[in-house]
C-alpha cells in the first residue's frame, strides 16, 4: 500500500510546516525540498500550471523524498476526480462556504458506498496503473487527505456543519480573504477578523479537527503551534526569489555606493 504519509504525521499530532509552489516549476519545487523542506503546496489556485503540470511538480517533490499537497483552484467533482486520478493525495479546496459544498467534495473524494467518485481504478496513477489490487475497494478513501478551505463570514457561521462532515480531514484557514470578506482585507488584526478566527479556532478545537493555515504577522510557526494548529504553510517560491533578488540589489548598491533609486532597469 502507498499511504499518506502526510495524513499519519498530520493526524498523529505532528505540527507540520510546509512552503507554497507557484511557480509551476519542478525543478524549483525539486530544489526548495533539496533545500530542506519536507512538505510543498502546490498553489493551483493562484500560481502557474494544470493538472499536468501539478502531476509533474508533485512526480519531482515526491521522487525527492518529500510530500505534495495540492490546492485546488476550484471543488468542482470532476476536477477532483481528475487529480486524485493522476496521484494526488492530499488537497485543499478553496472558497467552501457550507456543508453541502464540503459533503459534495468529499463524496467526489471516495468510491462509493463512501462517496461517488468515478471508478477507474484499474487504469489509473493513484493505483499505480492497476498494480495495488485493494486501492479501489479498500486503500482509496483511506488514502486521500482533504482539506476544505474557510475564507468567507458565511463559512464562519456554517463552520460546525462543515467540519462534522464525513470525509473532511481538516479546516484551512484562508484569513486574508476572510478579512475581505468583511472589509478589513490585510488588516487581520482587525477585532472583526480576530473574532472570526477565534470562532473557527474554537470550533474545530471542539470537535478535534485538523486547523491549517498560512504564516502571517502575529500568527508565526510558534503562535500558531500554539493555538493548536497542525500545518502551518509559510515561505514560497516566489518571495524566497523576491528576498534573494533584493538582497542581491543591496549588495550591488552597497558595492558601488548607489542608491537604488539610481539604478534603471533597461532591455538589452
Amino acid at each position: 500500500m502507498v499511504a499518506n504519509r502526510l495524513k499519519t504525521r498530520i493526524l498523529d499530532g505532528e505540527f507540520v510546516t510546509a512552503a507554497w509552489v507557484h511557480f509551476g516549476s519542478p525543478d524549483v519545487a525539486e530544489a526548495m525540498v533539496a533545500a530542506g523542506w519536507d512538505v510543498i503546496v502546490i498553489d493551483g489556485e493562484h500560481g502557474i500550471g494544470d493538472v499536468e503540470q501539478w502531476i509533474a511538480i508533485a512526480r519531482a517533490v515526491e521522487n525527492a523524498g518529500a510530500d505534495v499537497i495540492l490546492r485546488v483552484p476550484h471543488g468542482q467533482p470532476w476536477l477532483i476526480n481528475r487529480v486524485i486520478d493522476r496521484g494526488i493525495r492530499s488537497i485543499i479546496v478553496p472558497r467552501v462556504n457550507t456543508a453541502a459544498q464540503a459533503r459534495e467534495i468529499a463524496d467526489a473524494c471516495r468510491y462509493p458506498p463512501h462517496g461517488n467518485r468515478g471508478y477507474a481504478a484499474a487504469i489509473t496513477r493513484s493505483s499505480s496503473f492497476g498494480t495495488r489490487p485493494d486501492y479501489g475497494l479498500v486503500e482509496a478513501h483511506e488514502e486521500v487527505f482533504l482539506m476544505v478551505q474557510c475564507e468567507h463570514f458565511e463559512a464562519v457561521d456554517n463552520i460546525a456543519e462543515m467540519a462534522s462532515v464525513k470525509g473532511v480531514d481538516g479546516i484551512f484557514i484562508g484569513p486574508n480573504d476572510l478579512a475581505g470578506s468583511v472589509d478589513r482585507i490585510e488588516r487581520l488584526d482587525s477585532p472583526d477578523v480576530v473574532r472570526l478566527l477565534e470562532r473557527i479556532e474554537k470550533e474545530c478545537r471542539h470537535q478535534g479537527r485538523l486547523l491549517a493555515t498560512i504564516t502571517g504577522p502575529g500568527r508565526g510557526y510558534g503562535e500558531l503551534r500554539a493555538l493548536g494548529y497542525g500545518l502551518a504553510v509559510g515561505d514560497s517560491d516566489v518571495g524566497a526569489l523576491m528576498r534573494a533578488t533584493r538582497s542581491g540589489l543591496e549588495d550591488r548598491d552597497a558595492a558601488l555606493g548607489l542608491d537604488s533609486a539610481e539604478i534603471k532597469v533597461t532591455g538589452y
